[in-house]
């Protein structure tokens, strides 16, 4: 057991429970050896409502035996799976290991579903209902925490269904994108942009490209402190899906927008994590999983980027 700090502690648990067994064991013995008095009325001396007494009875057969055979029920379990500390059991059994042989069963048996699907064209498959089922499943067990039901996300976290991508739309990169994760990072850029006016005129020269609501002097000004973004956004604002670097210019803000909002992520950096799914789902699932996501940003003439 990984949680055993020493082996002193798997020692005290085994010891502990060892003798819990052992103890009630020899506390049946003892009372098993209680005779009924013969000599005497086998009372224990009181009396109630001045004519109810209470026998000394020993326990019955049939309760001890169930007791003895609990018992070694007991030792024999502790002897076959873990219990006692660090003792993993003769049969090596753990949580993660029934949990991985459920998991590789259920895939197998799920494998012959998704087997006609493998071969088939991400955009012959987002027209298939029974894949599209399966992969709006997919979605709501696995994606929906972050992107919501919908999948139109949230405060930082994008929105699958509109054709903005960071880091492209393709079929092919969304599969990357679930199979491998992302870790999108933006480091602070005060230094690099200024002063603390720099920064704001820098952060009302993105809103201008957007053309969301702006000081125009400011922006103005903070146009030539934009070089020190361009490294990644592009002189022209539009992003680089190389890197994941978001398009400036086309109004929608993953992380909020607005002056203040800008200046804070200039000031602090952002950092955005998409966790790998590829030891979780099999290649089939994420084929079918990715056609679904592809599928939700090309309905009513999405248009992808």
């Amino acid at each position: 057991m990984s949680d055993f700090v020493n082996n002193f502690w798997s020692v005290y648990v085994a010891a502990i429970t060892l003798i819990g067994i052992f103890g009630c064991l020899l506390l049946l013995i003892l009372v098993a050896r209680k005779k009924v008095d013969s000599a005497g009325d086998n009372t224990t001396g009181h009396v109630w409502d001045e004519d109810l007494r209470e026998l000394n009875n020993p326990m019955p057969k049939w309760w001890m035996g169930l007791f003895v055979i609990t018992v070694i029920f007991g030792l024999g379990y502790l002897a076959a799976y873990p219990g006692l500390g660090a003792f993993n059991g003769k049969l090596d059994w753990s949580q993660n290991g029934a949990y991985e042989r459920e998991m590789a069963k259920a895939k197998a048996d799920l494998e012959p579903m998704y087997a006609k699907f493998v071969s088939m064209p991400t955009e012959e498959m987002a027209k298939d209902p029974q894949a599209m089922a399966i992969g709006e499943r997919l979605f709501m067990n696995n994606c929906a925490q972050c992107h919501g039901s919908d999948a139109r996300g949230s405060k930082s976290f994008p929105n699958l269904a509109d054709g903005d991508w960071l880091h492209g739309g393709s079929p092919e990169k969304i599969k990357e994108t679930i199979s491998n994760g992302r870790i999108g990072m933006m480091p602070p850029m005060a230094a690099a942009v200024g002063t603390a006016d720099d920064v704001r005129n820098v952060a009302n020269y993105v809103l201008s490209l957007s053309g969301s609501p702006h000081d125009a002097v400011k922006a103005s000004l903070g146009k030539s402190k934009f070089v020190a973004c361009a490294a990644c956004h592009g002189m022209d604002g539009k992003g680089n899906p190389a890197l994941g670097a978001p398009n400036l210019s086309d109004d929608i803000w993953l992380h909020g927008w607005g002056e203040a909002a800008i200046v804070n992520i200039v000031n602090n950096g952002k950092h955005n994590e998409m966790p790998a799914q590829k030891e979780k789902l099999t290649e089939a699932q994420i084929a079918v999983l990715a056609s679904y996501v592809w599928g939700l940003s090309h309905k009513d003439g999405a248009v992808q980027k």
